[in-house]
């Protein structure tokens, strides 16, 4: 199963009265793009590089642009950024229905490719008649990225100061240090962009990107951060919306109106999808080859174990609490990846209890999942150029109010932590350290409402055990939307699309034919963990 978020960082109520109606009388001021009134995409052949691993006999149905969008949509004189396009022909022309738009959500993921992989997300029916388009929001990727450090040895300092679970006041003093220093190159690099970040300013580009593609209203899916650029385009534009599926959903009026409870509140769809990992750990037996004894006891002996001091794998290294932490918020993105970090999680636990028969398993191995994302030797170069972007605290930090100030979350970390004792203090100092210090000022950001009412459902589609946007958060997004269906599935993982049949099969027809699915559903994935047979 896919990750659409940003994997290894923690990768999101109801708004007050009056910032409603604020958000009202501004968003009359919106108007959409009427088709014909902006140039069509000058679509040509795409860089060798896009089209990697794209077969010869396909590359015809492809083609890229780039487009010209303002960087204020409200005043021209800031000046342009360009969005990176690319198109996949629908392989039935004769019954194409239209441009099916795609975000693979983040904030800040690159949705240029998603085209070339929607065999994968989507069914025949939807690839013979649709074109999809994948795009690079602004500020990501080939879209004028957002760049707030010109060397990559600057970030490479800023990030390590940055540790994901700080325990000691120095830890703790210098991850908040390392944010402030991040906000101040942002404020030195990032330009005008900065303060134009928002999902608001994102759905104006895409409702530009409608009306030039020939679409008098959108066909869009979109997941997980994806979820609020479409749940937004439905309430600021509901009459340009067709069909608009969002998996793995944010809850919109809580993630726009209260930053700090938002995030306790994802650490908390973390804890939920570990426990339930650890309960079907125990369920399954021998396949999961950390079920000997209680999983949920040995899990939390480890953590708090790793709290102290590493701990050493003969032949595999070290590992601390940091990796231990983002290692397994990592793999629950992902149910194909459950028995290797069983194995990792059972190596670790043999290894502080290496008495009696145990000790004949010490045998040298490497951790299959919890240390994958090490770095590797440092770069030589003294001045090498940086070439990432940063737009995710960009997104993130715009959207996302938070009313408190930095030296706030060392005590909020605390509070989480108790409720949430694996993942609260990592999420406290992820977004909620980087916020409170973020550069970016008076971003125009939209903050409800969420009842327009769209001439079709809006499909909200969301798994019981997704840990980056907890099952919750679906069932708030289709409460707060003005016309909603909620498909649920009984699923590990972030998003769905691509891997239940039922899903696929009922998001084909309303993309393709408007046929609204009928509300309250429940389906299967087609394989659930530590399986390797579909499931019905």
């Amino acid at each position: 199963m896919r990750s659409f978020a940003l994997v290894g960082a923690l990768v999101a109520g109801l708004g007050a009265t009056g910032a409603a109606g604020i958000a009202t009388a501004a968003e009359e001021a919106v108007k959409p793009a009427p088709v014909g009134a902006t140039a069509a995409p000058n679509w040509g052949a795409c860089p060798p590089a896009t089209l990697a691993g794209v077969p010869a006999d396909q590359v015809k149905f492809y083609s890229c642009a780039r487009y010209r969008v303002p960087i204020d949509h409200d005043n021209a004189a800031l000046g342009t950024i360009d969005i990176a396009l690319l198109k996949r022909a629908a392989r039935t022309p004769d019954a194409r229905v239209g441009s099916l738009f795609l975000n693979p959500g983040g904030p800040g993921g690159s949705g240029l490719r998603m085209p070339i992989s929607g065999q994968y997300y989507f069914q025949p029916q939807v690839l013979d008649r649709f074109d999809l388009i994948g795009f690079d929001p602004r500020g990501v990727g080939q879209s004028n990225p957002l760049r707030c450090f010109t060397t990559q040895e600057d970030a490479d300092e800023v990030f390590a100061a940055q540790i994901p679970v700080p325990l000691s006041r120095t830890e703790i003093s210098g991850t908040l240090a390392g944010y402030r220093d991040y906000g101040q190159f942002c404020k030195n690099n990032a330009g005008s962009l900065l303060n134009h970040m928002s999902t608001k300013d994102v759905v104006r580009d895409l409702d530009t990107l409608r009306a030039a593609v020939g679409d008098q209203k959108l066909t869009f899916v979109g997941f997980s951060y994806g979820t609020l650029i479409g749940s937004t385009y439905s309430s600021m534009f509901p009459k340009q919306s067709r069909a608009i599926v969002i998996d793995g959903n944010v809850d919109p009026a809580l993630r726009t109106s209260d930053g700090v409870e938002y995030d306790r509140e994802r650490a908390q769809g973390f804890e939920i999808a570990l426990d339930g990992f650890l309960k079907r750990c125990d369920q399954v037996g021998a396949k999961c080859a950390f079920s000997d004894g209680t999983p949920r006891a040995k899990f939390d002996e480890l953590r708090e174990y790793l709290r102290k001091q590493p701990i050493t794998i003969p032949g595999g290294g070290s590992v601390d609490i940091n990796q231990f932490t983002g290692g397994v918020s990592s793999v629950l993105y992902s149910p194909s990846a459950f028995p290797g970090l069983a194995e990792d999680l059972q190596a670790l636990y043999t290894a502080i209890h290496p008495a009696g028969a145990q000790t004949q398993t010490l045998q040298p191995r490497q951790m299959k999942v919890l240390t994958a994302g090490k770095q590797g030797l440092a770069d030589q170069n003294p001045d090498s150029p940086y070439t990432s972007d940063d737009s995710y605290f960009a997104v993130n930090c715009s959207d996302k109010p938070f009313k408190i100030k930095q030296e706030q979350v060392p005590g909020i970390a605390a509070k989480w932590e108790r409720e949430s004792p694996t993942f609260g203090r990592y999420q406290a100092f992820a977004d909620t350290a980087g916020c409170p210090v973020w550069p970016a000022k008076h971003p125009d950001v939209y903050r409800g409402p969420w009842r327009a009412k769209t001439d079709v459902p809006v499909v909200v589609v969301g798994n019981f055990f997704d840990p980056a946007t907890q099952y919750k958060f679906s069932q708030r997004m289709a409460a707060e939307l003005g016309n909603s269906r909620l498909l649920s599935v009984d699923a590990f993982g972030h998003c769905i699309l691509g891997d239940a049949l039922g899903v696929d099969q009922a998001v084909a027809d309303y993309l393709t034919d408007l046929k609204v699915p009928a509300n309250g559903q429940v389906f299967q994935p087609n394989v659930q963990p530590f399986e390797t047979a579909a499931q019905g």
